[in-house]
């Protein structure tokens, strides 16, 4: 079998060509432009992402299936007559709704968790989609008529591509509206933020199939984490992934029944299968991890990524070096949207060495928090398998499998995404994974590093204002 596994990234649209056996190549990679009209704002064009799976997906004929994974909490709106787009496409980083969100009282955070498993939070799509019907008179006539169609990106793909008007379970779990234990659409949860329900797509098992492009079969859709959490070989309760891409996120599986949620993690799906059971996951992040290193870059720390690998001498951490990566805000386990960017620890011997290496440091300390938030919720492997790009600096995975005393496991074929798509269309490629290194704890960060890590995020929370500090503590809280 022959399968073209699209990634539909934050950055770029990349598609891969996945046989049995496990053999995988690029065929195509192309970026698209990320804009930013507004502090906080972050969108992508439709039509350019839909035009670059197009030209990625020629790029690897002749296959015999495709599959696709898509952004996750990523929105738009469009007509459901003509298909066109109606706005922007809200990326999963974009934060515009959090004054909204945060005039919502304790009694909706608590029904949040209750119905959908997640917070209150921008990053998710439930804001976004209510946004778009508030705010651009497009989306109200096309409602009013009748031809609103609302949703993550992959039923927009699907929609333009195939002529199937549809979502998957994992993918639904991501924005706040599913009743995560019946795994419909809640109208609870579209009440409370202003969604239209019948203006949401159809929800269908991951590999349900959504029609045929060019007469090829498309098998298989889904989120590009859980198609990782997939692809890294994770069936057991326990199994944890973390990837490496714009944004840190870890993924454990949890089983079959909901997790209860803990730590500041979120219940989440991971994939439901045609005739099988749920299987769900926890989950957390941290916004900005490969962010952080192209802005560390942007700013001139550093030029090419070989010099991410290796550092001479002890960690920055070590001698009162900190970063804490929050360009973004926090994420799980702090939720923390008021969050801004610490340097701190710097001196007149200080150069931009010490700085890029503050910044590696920096995303591995907020990933050990990740780690043991899950530890704390469910009995996890001893070892934790990575990926994305960060996995490829020999520093930072023995830094984090130092700072979180686990052994960190990195396979040899890295594009796990892919993998994951092409054997949720049933391909066979257990054998890319056979090959992978172990990095095991060194012993070189202390308690001491932990502690002045854990004062450097103290002094990054709500450095925006206070105006939200209780609703946000509230996030953790509840």
């Amino acid at each position: 079998m022959r399968v073209a596994a699209i990634d539909q990234g934050t950055t770029s649209t990349r598609c891969l060509l996945v046989e049995d056996g496990g053999e995988a190549r690029t065929v195509a990679a192309i970026r698209h432009t990320q804009f930013h009209p507004a502090p906080a704002w972050v969108e992508h064009d439709p039509e350019e992402l839909l035009g670059n799976i197009r030209t990625v997906l020629k790029r690897a004929s002749p296959v015999d299936a495709i599959a696709i994974a898509n952004q996750g909490e990523s929105c738009l709106a469009w007509d459901g007559v003509t298909g066109e787009a109606l706005s922007r496409v809200i990326v999963w980083q974009d934060a515009r709704t959090a004054d909204v969100l945060a005039e919502l009282d304790a009694g909706a955070q608590r029904r949040s968790r209750a119905v959908s498993g997640l917070p209150l939070d921008p990053y998710f799509s439930a804001s976004k989609l209510a946004w778009l019907v508030r705010n651009l008179p497009a989306v109200r006539s096309a409602l009013a008529a009748g031809r609103l169609r609302l949703g993550t990106t992959d039923a927009f793909f699907l929609d333009r591509l195939c002529g199937t008007f549809s979502t998957d379970v994992a993918t639904a779990s991501r924005t706040g509206l599913l009743d995560l234990d019946r795994q419909i659409w809640s109208a609870e949860m579209c009440a409370l933020h202003g969604v239209p329900i019948e203006c949401l797509p159809p929800i269908a098992p991951v590999d349900a199939g959504s029609g045929t492009i060019d007469g090829i079969p498309v098998k298989v859709s889904i989120v590009d984490q859980q198609a990782a959490l997939y692809g890294h070989g994770c069936r057991r309760p326990g199994d944890c992934k973390i990837t490496f891409g714009t944004g840190a996120f870890l993924l454990a599986v949890a089983g079959n029944e909901r997790p209860l949620a803990g730590g500041g993690l979120l219940p989440t799906v991971a994939w439901q299968r045609r005739e099988e059971r749920t299987v769900f996951a926890i989950e957390g992040g941290v916004y900005d991890a490969g962010a952080a290193v192209e802005w560390a870059r942007t700013i001139g720390l550093f030029s090419s990524v070989e010099e991410l690998d290796s550092f001479d001498g002890c960690s920055a951490l070590s001698r009162g070096l900190a970063f804490v990566p929050a360009l973004s805000g926090l994420a799980a386990p702090h939720w923390d949207r008021l969050a801004a960017p610490v340097f701190i620890g710097m001196d007149h011997a200080t150069n931009s060495r010490d700085m890029v290496r503050t910044v590696l440091e920096g995303i591995a300390m907020l990933t050990v928090g990740l780690i043991e938030a899950a530890a704390d919720v469910i009995e996890a492997a001893s070892g934790i398998s990575i990926d994305g790009g960060l996995s490829q600096s020999a520093y930072f995975v023995q830094f984090l499998a130092s700072a979180s005393e686990r052994p960190i496991v990195v396979p040899a074929m890295h594009e796990l995404t892919a993998l994951g798509l092409a054997e949720l269309c049933g391909a066979d490629t257990t054998s890319a994974r056979a090959a992978i290194t172990t990095y095991l704890p060194d012993g070189s960060v202390t308690s001491e590093d932990r502690e002045r890590f854990a004062r450097a995020v103290d002094l990054a929370r709500n450095w925006r204002g206070d105006r939200r500090k209780p609703f946000l503590q509230g996030v953790v809280a509840h």
